[in-house]
């Protein structure tokens, strides 16, 4: 297996496509037989005209992308990562995957099945059979309306498939920002599942740590808490609002501050889990609070039982948490096959905005698995598992790790 990869900053799209094209082709030794394309916002006004000239330069079978805010690849006289935010770039991937089938789609907003369908609706939709133990790299228009019906739906006909991607990041730019085989597509979503030998491992990076106490939800409805009960404890049930003001007072004057414009959630994703860890939660935005009832709402939808803590978010936490999440998976790795390619799914909230030095993700990435080539981009909406399921994160590094199935 093969995955070489080359990043343009020439200012022209005609130059940009063939200085990349001819990079990756000369770096791979065996016909590709998959491309993956991210390009930045700069060129927007040429989206329509990127596939015809990726085609004029190359024979892929399958070919997907999208328009980012940020860029992630290697440029063709440099073999480290970099990660050009808001600048121009085209970053093109070739894939050699003998021993795999490679299958795209396209799945328009309003041609998805309803999450009443059976599960045969989805499996038709995708065109890709279970049986055939498929994992997935999806893209899609930030402006989907039915984004968490397409992971749910995945999730439904494809209950063991790894699924990573995200949403396209052209900065105010409503159209045809998705790439699909030989043309731009203006809405929905485009993927490639792949079958054979061949695994997709996961990172997702949500780089936030717990303060207070856990507590389930008592009262809730919709994506309003309205009460908390203390795990373990026989008090009654008590108004988030001042669950979160107790857990506040706690806190150093440092983090007190930090809370003003970093505070979220955390959401247990696996209710039979007695042992919680920080990659246990599923992060969500507190997005309103009513003083007079003490509930506050969240951007999820919530029920009674759930287990929730409150977390704060910081460069120094994004850090240390995707350094452990590293950690971790090397350790866990063993004696399984090495990676031959990785993808990034990047919030724009991150990178140098947030570190406040350029390229730290991939450079902490390529600290861990070094040698492996890592390209993607920086996104509206990240698509990564937590406990099992499919969800779309916000804030957050997703990394997905391909290796052959067997050594």
């Amino acid at each position: 297996m093969e995955w070489v990869n080359a990043l343009s900053t020439r200012p022209s799209l005609e130059a940009a496509v063939q200085e990349a094209a001819d990079a990756a082709q000369q770096a791979l030794s065996e016909p590709p037989d998959l491309g993956l394309v991210f390009i930045s916002s700069a060129f927007a006004s040429e989206y329509p005209r990127l596939m015809p000239l990726l085609r004029e330069r190359l024979d892929v079978p399958t070919l997907i992308g999208c328009g980012g805010g940020g860029i992630v690849g290697s440029t063709p006289t440099d073999a480290s990562t970099v990660e050009i935010e808001g600048g121009i770039a085209l970053s093109l991937t070739l894939v050699s995957l003998p021993d795999v089938e490679v299958r795209s789609f396209f799945l328009p907003s309003d041609e998805l099945p309803d999450l009443d369908s059976p599960p045969e609706r989805w499996i038709e939709a995708v065109g890709v059979s279970p049986e055939s133990d498929p994992l997935f790299i999806v893209l899609a228009d930030p402006f989907m309306s039915r984004i968490n019906d397409l992971l749910q739906g995945l999730d439904y006909a494809y209950p063991t498939a790894s699924k990573v991607g995200g949403l396209s990041s052209s900065p105010g730019i409503r159209g045809a920002n998705l790439f699909f085989n030989d043309r731009a597509v203006r809405e929905g979503a485009v993927g490639v599942a792949l079958s054979g030998n061949i695994t997709l491992d996961s990172i997702v990076a949500q780089g936030c740590r717990p303060i207070g106490k856990p507590y389930r939800i008592a009262e809730g409805e919709r994506n309003i808490i309205l009460a908390l009960d203390e795990l373990g404890a026989t008090e009654s049930a008590r108004p988030p609002l001042e669950v979160l003001r107790d857990s506040i007072v706690e806190l150093s004057e440092a983090d007190r501050e930090l809370a003003q414009n970093s505070l979220f959630i955390g959401v247990v994703s696996d209710e039979f889990k007695q042992t919680l860890e920080p990659g246990d939660f599923l992060i969500r935005n507190l997005i309103g609070v009513d003083p007079q009832a003490g509930a506050v709402a969240i951007g999820d939808r919530v029920r009674p039982g759930q287990r929730v803590q409150f977390h704060l978010r910081d460069a120094k936490t994004s850090a240390e948490d995707l350094e452990a999440l590293l950690e971790k998976y090397c350790r866990d790795a063993g004696s399984t096959a090495r990676p031959f390619g990785a993808l990034m799914f990047s919030c724009l909230g991150r990178g140098e905005g947030l570190y406040g030095e350029a390229n730290f993700d991939s450079r902490l990435f390529h600290r861990y698995l070094d040698g492996v080539p890592l390209s993607g981009f920086f996104c509206n909406g990240e698509i990564g598992p937590v406990g099992g399921n499919t969800f779309l994160h916000g804030y957050t590094s997703v990394f997905g790790i391909l290796r052959p199935a067997s050594r």
